[in-house]
């Protein structure tokens, strides 16, 4: 069993979505006239804060730029709350911070609506053209679709699917250096999942080709969206058939079997390598096999 409780970053919005909204223009348009309702600006894929960095600013429709508009959802009390990607006013008490360093001062939950935000407008940014037939597309559902106006091709936000796992065997656990990684930074093996293969065999796969080591017993641990810019990162432990390496000098600069006790004092900053923030779910990883909760 994993322990649930670490929490995870990037998660648990505090928002209702409303997907019945989302068809509604006429709904959706009266909730942007709300008096309640609010703004989460991005400038360059990066959210506002406040001046003390520490909270989500949510600016007045006065206050938010012309840009491209979402809906993000009802606060607990109906408010309605969006995103829109534009410059701020420079007289606003507030300031652009880059979305990780957002991620890991914002309260449970905030980050998860920096997560959406993010994510949906980077991919309206990438998308303003049919994929189909390279007309122009226009917004709809609220910020959830795309529409062509030339061949009616309706496109919609997708997520990239990743497995980022930790290979374990007798008390000890592979952990890796990726080639652009900071000096002395090890976290657990990630790698893309491909088309025709199950998450376990991506897991399976992608530790082969990285690190030349086969793997049995695939357990899902947990997942968590990676707005980078729109990924679902799914974590897995596997129990590997040796500790032999081969790696692929492409992707790994370094690897290494560590134990317990060395990945309990590298999560207190006390190791002589680095582990992941705690906003990572390679943190989660690590944090719930080092107390024995790897399933």
């Amino acid at each position: 069993m994993t322990n649930t409780a670490i929490p995870m970053g990037f998660t648990g919005s505090p928002l209702d979505k409303a997907d019945h909204l989302r068809r509604d223009a006429a709904a959706i348009q009266a909730a942007r006239m709300h008096p309640a309702a609010r703004f989460l600006i991005l400038e360059d894929m990066k959210p506002l804060l406040n001046e003390a960095g520490d909270e989500l600013f949510w600016a007045r429709r006065s206050e938010a730029p012309s840009g491209t508009s979402i809906f993000l959802g009802l606060t607990a009390d109906g408010e309605p709350r969006f995103a829109v990607d534009g410059k701020a006013d420079d007289d606003l008490p507030a300031r652009a911070v880059d979305a990780r360093t957002a991620g890991a001062s914002l309260a449970e939950g905030r980050a998860a609506i920096v997560a959406q935000a993010r994510s949906v407008l980077d991919w309206h940014r990438r998308h303003g053209f049919c994929a189909a037939c390279g007309s122009r597309t226009r917004i709809e559902k609220a910020g959830y679709s795309r529409l062509c106006e030339s061949c009616g091709a309706e496109h919609f936000p997708r997520v990239d699917p990743v497995v980022i796992m930790l290979a374990e065997r007798e008390e000890k656990v592979l952990v890796g250096r990726g080639a652009n990684f900071p000096p002395n930074f090890f976290s657990a093996l990630a790698g893309f999942v491909e088309p025709g293969e199950s998450l376990e065999e991506a897991v399976a796969r992608e530790l082969h080709e990285e690190a030349g080591i086969r793997v049995s017993n695939v357990r899902f641990g947990a997942s968590q969206p990676w707005p980078f810019p729109s990924s679902l990162m799914m974590g897995a432990f596997a129990t590997a058939e040796g500790f032999d390496l081969s790696l692929d000098p492409t992707e790994i600069a370094d690897a290494r079997w560590v134990s317990r006790e060395e990945v309990r004092a590298a999560l207190r900053g006390e190791a002589e390598w680095k582990a992941p923030p705690p906003l990572a779910i390679a943190h989660w990883l690590l944090s719930n096999w080092a107390e024995g909760c790897a399933g």
